[in-house]
């Protein structure tokens, strides 16, 4: 058995996840998930459609951008994971989708503003948008610049990647990180819930104001707090 395999198996069911819960259409995404130990994460090979995959078609990469071990060429998106791995040390798992909701907020270069509990649940800031990427870059490393950007915008925003675990890419599309590739996809789920929610409630009404601080703090907190009650203990 492949030393790769416990990642192989957990980047192919959460990329099965990605159908399922109707975040991507043919073959627009990708998860991957990563081991420190080893320096490598798995991730799906570039347009092989989900009913055609399976563990072992996962493309191991190490996080410098380089193919490990697989037959197959790993996603586009590839290198953009590598450069979050490599300076994210808490992130082992991240998502790329080009989900509906969520890519119409990232192409209209626009935050999604916290307007209700369902957001605060999980963020007590507006979801980030970085800005579109200036043509030296887009000219450049493409999916290497990609990563920069990410990060670039949340360290402009002074907004931490263990906090916030989901951006939009301006004119792009999103893409959500966790401590596993079980959790970005969750976090790739609620981003496109939220962005649906956002979306309505500014066509049902259009001057509508940001969710007040005191339920902004009350609904975190009581899911990420130190005095935390949702859920079971």
């Amino acid at each position: 058995m492949s030393k790769y395999q416990r990642i192989k198996q957990e980047a192919f069911e959460a990329n099965m996840q990605l159908p399922k819960l109707g975040l991507v259409l043919f073959t627009f995404g990708n998860v991957s998930s990563a081991d420190r130990s080893l320096g490598v994460f798995a991730i799906k090979p570039s347009g092989v459609p989900y009913k055609d995959l399976s563990p072992e078609a996962m493309v191991i990469v190490d996080f410098e951008g380089h193919t490990i071990e697989g037959d197959l060429r790993p996603s586009s998106d590839t290198l953009t994971h590598a450069v979050l791995y490599k300076n994210w040390v808490n992130v082992n798992g991240i998502v790329h989708t080009h989900s509906t909701y969520a890519t119409a907020w990232a192409q209209s270069q626009r935050d999604i503003p916290i307007y209700g509990t369902t957001h605060a649940d999980h963020l007590t800031v507006d979801i980030p948008c970085a800005s579109p990427m200036d043509d030296e870059m887009i000219q450049g490393d493409y999916e290497h610049q990609t990563g920069h950007q990410i990060i670039n915008c949340l360290a402009a925003r002074n907004l931490s990647y263990t906090d916030t675990e989901m951006i939009l890419v301006g004119n792009h599309a999103p893409f959500t990180w966790g401590k596993t590739a079980e959790k970005a996809v969750y976090n790739s789920a609620v981003l496109e819930s939220v962005a649906q929610m956002a979306y309505l409630t500014e066509q049902i009404r259009p001057d509508v104001q940001r969710l007040k601080s005191s339920l902004i703090k009350k609904h975190y907190e009581r899911k990420h707090g130190p005095l935390s009650y949702y859920g079971q203990s």
